[in-house]
């Protein structure tokens, strides 16, 4: 299937990387066109005639792989690939695969981050050492914002890939007791806690799961108000895993002692989600789905997507997700 003249590579939001991302692209023969951006109206332009599509955010659709006759790869630059629709790419005979296994170390290290600065309150301590608070005080320190430590400390995870092995491994480092949760509604197995116990029993809850009909909002109005130890809600998984307005009602009525959040349903978010009603308060973090992004990470996944392209067109495809071909 090694293709007889350069590959056309097309690749749709490049502004998702950082800029000192190499794209060196595949090793075969190729001619590789980038755009920062591309909005739904530009997407079959874009693409043209290419061989490959790259998307991280763009979505390909049914409609536009109509009007993409040579396309036969598209390569995703994110493990989740809801952005595709895969079964129009079968009907098609376009190829879909992924990157994985990238995020074992920047997004644990982030749920970290997360998690210490609302512990430690560092965000709200640093703000009033720069509105002079420190120089009010009279003395060499102050106790505005509350500290706790991590040890001793209970932390019930949901997800129990990957990403959430490595935050296991860390939280033990530290000296906490870890739980996993056991899906919403099932019996608990192996290594897994009732769902129901983790919500009650932990200080901190952690989201490393993917978003499915079946994750969609598990924890809503009423897991919250049943929240007994007032934890911290920490997601750096996907958009939609939390109810977002119950959170925010949550936050500011106590039930819970703060959150910290990377993704959200709608990104960027839109200005009239919950989340805004929060941004002043000390007890309350958010990020711009950049936990994924180190630049090691960001890295990894640039490298494994060209090396999809050329194992697809070597003969040995890796990392499919749906498998069809077109004849080069």
């Amino acid at each position: 299937m090694t293709p007889s003249a350069p590959l056309r590579i097309v690749m749709l939001d490049r502004g998702t990387f950082p800029a000192a991302t190499d794209l060196a692209g595949p090793r075969l023969d190729h001619v590789l066109h980038t755009h920062e951006r591309t909005s739904p109206g530009e997407a079959a332009a874009h693409i043209g005639d290419a061989d490959v599509v790259i998307s991280n955010k763009v979505r390909i659709t049914r409609e536009l792989l109509e009007q993409a006759p040579n396309l036969k790869l598209v390569a995703v630059a994110a493990t989740g690939y809801d952005v595709i629709d895969v079964k129009a790419c079968a009907d098609h005979g376009v190829a879909v695969c992924n990157v994985r296994d990238y995020a074992r170390n920047t997004v644990p290290e982030h749920t970290f981050a997360l998690i210490l600065a609302l512990r430690r309150s560092l965000i709200p301590y640093h703000r009033s050492v720069a509105e002079g608070r420190w120089q009010q005080s009279g003395q060499f320190c102050y106790f505005d914002y509350p500290i706790s430590d991590l040890a001793g400390s209970t932390l019930g995870i949901f997800g129990a890939g990957a990403i959430g092995q490595s935050v296991a491994r860390i939280a033990d480092a530290f000296g906490m007791k870890v739980l996993f949760a056991a899906r919403k509604g099932a019996d608990a197995e192996g290594r897994y806690t009732p769902f129901d116990t983790v919500v009650e029993q932990s200080d901190i809850l952690t989201f490393h799961l993917p978003l499915r009909p079946e994750t969609r909002n598990i924890i809503g109005k009423e897991e919250l108000a049943r929240m007994k130890r007032r934890p911290l809600i920490i997601n750096t998984g996907r958009g939609g895993l939390v109810d977002e307005a119950a959170l925010a009602d949550s936050l500011e009525a106590g039930q819970i002692a703060g959150a910290a959040f990377d993704v959200v349903t709608a990104e960027p978010m839109p200005n009239d989600h919950p989340f805004h009603r929060l941004m002043g308060r000390s007890n309350f973090i958010l990020t711009p789905h950049v936990a994924w992004a180190s630049q090691q990470a960001t890295q990894i996944v640039a490298d494994q997507v060209f090396n999809n392209i050329d194992n697809f067109f070597s003969g040995r495809p890796s990392n499919i997700v749906s498998l069809e071909t077109r004849q080069l």
